[in-house]
């Protein structure tokens, strides 16, 4: 069985995490693991977050690790994620052109 895991917070970093979860603008993400390490600093254990918010207690550690090793950064998505940009502005410019002139040379036939 893992150990507990037990979080302290400063009233400091409690408001951070507090206006984060609160913040419309936060990704919802965010928000969830600010709520975790709250949670857990107030003396929730891992098992009960789990259950209380419906995740696999791994996900739980995960955000309880993330916080311990990055801080607020942590609770972040790590960049690179999601299917990169395929198209650049120039191609997309080229292909308004393109259709653009394809669009006169029919008019002028028909």
């Amino acid at each position: 069985m893992p150990a507990p895991l037990k979080i302290s917070l400063s009233e400091e970093e409690d408001r951070q995490l507090l206006n984060l979860q609160q913040h419309s603008k936060t990704p919802s993400r965010v928000r969830y693991r600010a709520e975790i390490v709250r949670l857990n600093a107030y003396g929730w254990s891992v098992s009960q977050i789990a259950e209380y918010k419906k995740l696999s207690s791994h996900t739980v550690r995960k955000s309880l690790h993330s916080w311990s090793n990055q801080g607020l950064e942590g609770l972040w998505e790590a960049g690179g994620r999601g299917r990169k940009r395929g198209w650049k502005e120039e191609d997309i410019q080229y292909l308004e052109t393109a259709i653009e002139q394809e669009r006169n040379s029919n008019r002028t036939r028909a």
